[in-house]
């Protein structure tokens, strides 16, 4: 974009224009830069050419279309996730904390320890992290403690 600014370059070619953008919005700020600093965009797969007014509309229905996807792509998506969720099926990475870790936080949390308390005997142990880390969080504790359905607490939360 800078070269196309400086003017050491006149054209911006694109292989594919839903790969340039995805926003109507975005898209159109491009259209608009081009023109008022007089370098030229070009979309290979669509074989437009935005110097020309009929490659500019083309360009910018084509734009619409890529947004519209994108959208209509995340509404199904979100759409599968919460019935997954319903059914009851769990979403995201499977727990990683080895299980006497896991029971180490629950039985800890079960004697009235807090999250904060429990994260810090944890890094002052040097046990590591799900993902292999060094320092635990008050969050991530809560997390474990939630994520165990035999912790009365955690159910009334």
């Amino acid at each position: 974009m800078e070269t196309l600014a400086s003017g050491e370059a006149q054209v911006l070619v694109v292989s594919k224009l839903d790969r340039l953008s995805r926003s109507l919005l975005d898209f159109a700020g491009l259209m608009g830069r081009a023109q008022s600093e007089g370098w030229n965009l070009v979309a290979l797969d669509l074989g437009i050419d935005l110097s020309t007014p009929g490659g500019e509309f083309l360009a910018s229905v084509m734009a619409s279309a890529a947004q519209w996807e994108r959208r209509i792509i995340g509404q199904r998506t979100k759409d599968a996730l919460a019935v997954k969720k319903s059914q009851g099926v769990r979403l995201g990475r499977p727990p990683s904390i080895p299980d006497d870790v896991r029971e180490r936080i629950v039985s800890e949390r079960a004697i009235g320890a807090t999250y904060k308390a429990i994260a810090e005997v944890l890094n002052n142990g040097g046990v590591p992290t799900s993902r292999g880390g060094a320092r635990w969080y008050a969050a991530t504790v809560r997390q474990v403690v939630v994520a165990d359905t035999s912790d009365p607490i955690s159910r009334v939360r």
